[in-house]
């Protein structure tokens, strides 16, 4: 699918959909619940899609409907590989769960999953005690428990979402979990972790990052969760009020455990004039400058800081390129490349981006299969000197179905 954005002015109001990050932690530990657990607004993202569908092969019954599901039973080994869709997330909780069973299980992917490295999920699930096989670091791979506990290693410098998985598994183990993290990277996206843990009745002791232990035997409760709105996909909307006009999203909480909620920080710096108020922001376009700000702990930024630092005035430099190469492209090439076809001056030194604003042009751009890339360059788009079509724009399907619709309704050509 193809979509064309021209210049534009932004102003409207628009309510930030839900997170797909904490409606796929909340749908993994319901499915470890004995009973029945509710989950409001969890959104209709693909990834979301994808967590559901392996809890149903899992042997777990789940009702939809428009604005919520409900999840009951309990799991029991799959008939069928448990397909993850494009979703790491999805791929690094499920396979420390399934790791629980004493039978093999497999579990799979498509798209842009199959090229994303598999071994650091191996290497914590071996060190759980439990069997993993990868086909050469790549999907499918293959588990068998039982997850033993203990004390353990886990290299946290790739994703904090392996350490996710392990965490959320833990209870489901022979004895209690210590788990030692190195080089620790997303601290935000673990304390949003352990608060849904929290919510579900399960306590996981955090030691300044660096050890984690979770009693073995304690069962998660059902329970029913609202889930908060989504700032990384609201962070795209925001850079848009930034650069081209006025916008107010709300369903957004400033008391989130989110990563992107930095992107506030960002705006700030950059100029923009940033509104709090409850349960919402307004961001209004000011003189932009160029900035620096550290994305290592939020590298899903990256996207939406380079659409604001292509807008602002002088160089603008962004440390934490290292965790853009397994995403679901290497984004920091994609970045460079794609944004190359609008006239941006994009490099990087080392572990920092260096983005020179200046004049942005009409062109046309792939996304690579990113939604993160094709977010970008529509915002992007908003501030050209002429149309951008993009192309494979249908990857936001995957965190914000309803992407280009809430964004038009904020535009009015210029």
């Amino acid at each position: 699918m193809k979509r064309l954005i021209s210049p534009s002015i932004v102003d409207g109001t628009i309510k930030a959909p839900p997170s797909k990050s904490a409606a796929q932690r909340a749908i993994a530990i319901a499915s470890l619940t004995k009973g029945e657990s509710e989950i409001i607004n969890p959104g209709s993202s693909d990834d979301v899609k994808a967590a559901i569908n392996v809890c149903k092969n899992l042997g777990l019954q789940v009702n939809e409907t428009f604005d919520k599901i409900t999840i009951s039973g309990g799991i029991s080994p799959p008939e069928v590989a448990l397909n993850c869709g494009e979703s790491g997330l999805c791929i690094r909780m499920f396979s420390p769960i399934a790791a629980t069973f004493g039978t093999p299980v497999v579990l799979t992917g498509s798209g842009t999953l199959k090229t994303r490295p598999m071994d650091v999920i191996k290497q914590s699930i071996l060190a759980m005690g439990a069997d993993c096989k990868t086909n050469n670091d790549n999907i499918p791979i293959t588990v068998k428990g039982p997850f033993k506990g203990g004390k353990i290693e886990v290299d946290g410098s790739l994703s904090s979402q392996v350490l996710t998985g392990i965490m959320i598994a833990a209870p489901k183990s022979k004895r209690e979990t210590t788990i030692i993290v190195k080089n620790l990277k997303s601290k935000p996206y673990i304390d949003l972790t352990i608060d849904i843990m929290k919510t579900f009745g399960v306590i996981a002791e955090n030691n300044n990052y660096k050890e984690f232990k979770i009693n073995a035997g304690c069962d998660y409760i059902p329970t029913k969760i609202a889930v908060e709105g989504d700032w990384s996909g609201a962070s795209f909307l925001l850079v848009a009020g930034a650069i081209a006009g006025k916008i107010r999203i709300e369903n957004l909480s400033m008391f989130s455990k989110q990563a992107d909620k930095a992107i506030t920080d960002a705006l700030i710096k950059a100029g923009a004039e940033v509104l709090f108020y409850d349960n919402c922001i307004e961001v209004k376009h000011k003189e932009l400058n160029g900035f620096c700000f550290d994305a290592t702990d939020c590298p899903d930024l990256f996207p939406p800081l380079v659409a604001l630092a292509v807008n602002c005035k002088g160089i603008s430099k962004i440390k934490g390129v290292s965790r853009l190469y397994s995403k679901e492209s290497n984004r920091s090439l994609t970045l460079q490349k794609e944004f190359s076809k609008l006239n941006a001056d994009i490099t990087t030194e080392n572990d920092t981006m260096i983005v020179n604003g200046g004049n942005i042009t009409g062109g046309s751009i792939y996304s690579h299969g990113d939604h993160r890339i094709a977010m970008s360059c529509a915002i992007t788009a908003i501030n050209a000197s002429g149309t951008v079509e993009i192309s494979n724009a249908d990857s936001v399907n995957k965190s914000y179905p309803n992407f280009f619709e809430d964004l038009e309704k904020c535009l009015t050509k210029k």
